[in-house]
């Protein structure tokens, strides 16, 4: 049977499928409160033009809209590639309890940076379903070379 975390980090690989099909990064979030996904959201770039545009700060604006408030210290993020510095910073603005993520990104990856973006009383659990992001994620990337 699969477990809660692998259940949400599904959830978000549908949207970076969406995302992919877009021709987007792909890079899928969902905000789970209560045991309820409040917010779902891929990268949106390019659609936009907008490079504040992220999964994370997509999902981040559904959710606390859908709440009424801007923090979000019962929730979880689910999103399929580790946050960039920016993304961590409004996480930890937002005061997430909870951040999980597939893939690590070696190059822009906010652990590389400053681990500390995030709320201290924020928890992180990495390498969900990894194999699968990562491979979402390189795909699209070979295309594009």
């Amino acid at each position: 049977m699969e477990n809660t975390e692998e259940k949400y980090m599904r959830a978000a690989l549908g949207q970076a499928a969406l995302a992919y099909e877009d021709d987007e990064v792909p890079v899928g979030a969902v905000i789970v409160c209560n045991g309820r996904i409040i917010a779902r959201a891929y990268n949106m770039t390019e659609r936009l033009k907008d490079p504040t545009a992220h999964a994370e700060m997509q999902a981040i604006t559904m959710a606390t809209e859908h709440l009424g408030g801007k923090y979000l210290t019962e929730c979880e993020l689910y999103v399929t590639v580790e946050p960039c510095p920016m993304c961590a910073a409004a996480l930890g603005w937002a005061q997430i309890r909870k951040v999980v993520y597939g893939a690590p990104d070696p190059k822009k990856g906010f652990t590389l940076y400053s681990p500390s973006l995030l709320h201290p009383k924020t928890s992180v659990v990495s390498g969900v379903l990894a194999e699968e992001c990562a491979r979402l994620m390189s795909d699209f990337f070979k295309g594009k070379r």
